[in-house]
């Protein structure tokens, strides 16, 4: 067989590999995202508009993630902030509007003393859903409830109640040390 048969029959077999291997790559790819994102990633799929820009979606967010210089908090630091939390939760009984205020308030700070940016809240939603995103909906449902409140009072105090719970479920994420086995 001459040199020209057999690159002809291994030039073309190469490339089939090699596009195999990188179907594969991203096919796995795509299942690591999806598994680590959860319906966060169903969320980027319908936003983006398809399966590999929400794969570009949260494969960006994790390397803007990586850069982020993150921590945890001390353990008095907690403490502190988990007293600052039943001060908020026994104010929603008299004043729930401002408790939900309040809560917001506090798992910002909390957000920040750990080191992520705060300004903007969909940035935080892409931040925090990379170590976060089993309880994103929980921090988007009761940022909804808040700020239909700020806007005229249109929440319910059913609703208000609801916005704490959800509240609660990040906030007490964002305190647990990492490795410690705790998932709220």
């Amino acid at each position: 067989m001459s040199t020209g048969t057999l690159l002809a029959i291994i030039i073309p077999c190469a490339l089939v590999l090699i596009a195999l291997l990188v179907g594969l790559w991203l096919f796995l790819r795509h299942r690591r995202l999806q598994h680590e994102f959860g319906s966060e990633y169903e969320l980027a799929r319908d936003e983006k508009g398809g399966t590999l820009a929400a794969d570009r979606e949260l494969h960006s967010r994790k390397q803007r993630h990586d850069e982020l210089d993150l921590h945890e908090l001390p353990a008095e630091t907690r403490r502190s902030y988990a007293q600052e939390w039943t001060q908020v939760q026994e104010h929603f009984v008299d004043r729930p509007e401002q408790a939900v205020g309040e809560a917001d308030a506090l798992v910002i700070r909390v957000m920040r003393d750990r080191g992520y940016p705060t300004e903007d809240f969909e940035q935080r939603v892409r931040d925090l859903s990379v170590e976060h995103a089993q309880t994103l909906d929980h921090y988007r449902r009761a940022h909804e409830v808040q700020v239909r409140q700020n806007r005229g009072g249109a929440a319910t105090t059913e609703e208000l109640r609801g916005a704490m719970v959800h509240y609660r479920a990040l906030f007490e994420e964002l305190l647990v040390p990492a490795g410690s086995g705790r998932k709220e």
